[in-house]
């Protein structure tokens, strides 16, 4: 079973660890783009992964009642950068995303309707490289992380509301196998437990982050799947292609 291991995912990793089943399970721990890997080759039957991939791998199933979406402003996913949006010229992709690279590119022709030139990276070093009329894709808690860094931010989540008025998912429970119902409602009730004793999930930690992590546990990230998200991923989905 692969979760990405950022902040946002803490408290449904606490259950998980916690779980009955947790003695039947290997929990591997990445960034959301190696997860995603992992999961396509079949080197594991369940992640916690962004949602992008259904788009090369359709066959894997959405499960569970949990996820990583937003209903607006999601503080994790992020465009930074020195100027305003209107002058940037070259936006840099966080080498860690697929569901945030595909979403900035839809946003970028959709729904701000900008000619901006797009370069992938392979490591850290990019971060670096955000200045003039470059800007740069940060996600995760490193995008926590550059908030007051940078002149400008462009929060991910926020634009999306704004162009659709639905809220956004960036990561799913994808399964590449069949699961009982059994397992599904032990797995969701894992899923839950953290969510409903946050101030254990925060006191384990250790992380120092320049964010109300309460805030961005309760406000920013929306861990229920509710039926409207589903509208948003189709709508996702028709315009990452």
């Amino acid at each position: 079973m692969g979760i990405v291991n950022y902040l946002n995912t803490r408290p449904l990793l606490y259950g998980l660890q916690q779980a009955p089943f947790s003695d039947q399970i290997t929990l591997s721990l990445g960034y959301p783009a190696a997860i995603a890997s992992a999961l396509k080759r079949g080197e594991l039957d369940l992640g916690l992964v962004p949602v992008a991939l259904l788009k090369d791998a359709p066959a894997l199933q959405r499960v569970g009642s949990h996820c990583i979406a937003t209903h607006g402003e999601i503080a994790s996913v992020c465009l930074f950068s020195e100027v305003p949006l209107e002058q940037i010229q070259t936006i840099l992709l966080d080498y860690q995303s697929r569901t945030s690279v595909a979403l900035t590119r839809i946003l970028v022709k959709h729904h701000w309707k900008l000619s901006i030139r797009f370069a992938e990276t392979s490591g850290e070093a990019y971060l670096s490289e955000i200045g003039g009329t470059t800007a740069g894709l940060i996600i995760g808690d490193r995008a926590l992380a550059s908030r007051g860094k940078f002149k400008f931010f462009y929060d991910l989540g926020l634009a999306w509301k704004e162009y659709t008025g639905l809220p956004f998912v960036f990561a799913a429970w994808l399964a590449a196998v069949p699961l009982s119902e059994d397992f599904l409602a032990a797995f969701n009730e894992a899923n839950q437990k953290g969510l409903d004793r946050l101030q254990e999930v925060l006191d384990l930690i250790e992380t120092p982050v320049q964010y109300d992590l309460l805030q961005y546990f309760t406000q920013n990230v929306a861990y229920q799947w509710q039926p409207e998200m589903e509208a948003s991923l189709r709508l996702f989905l028709e315009r990452a292609q």
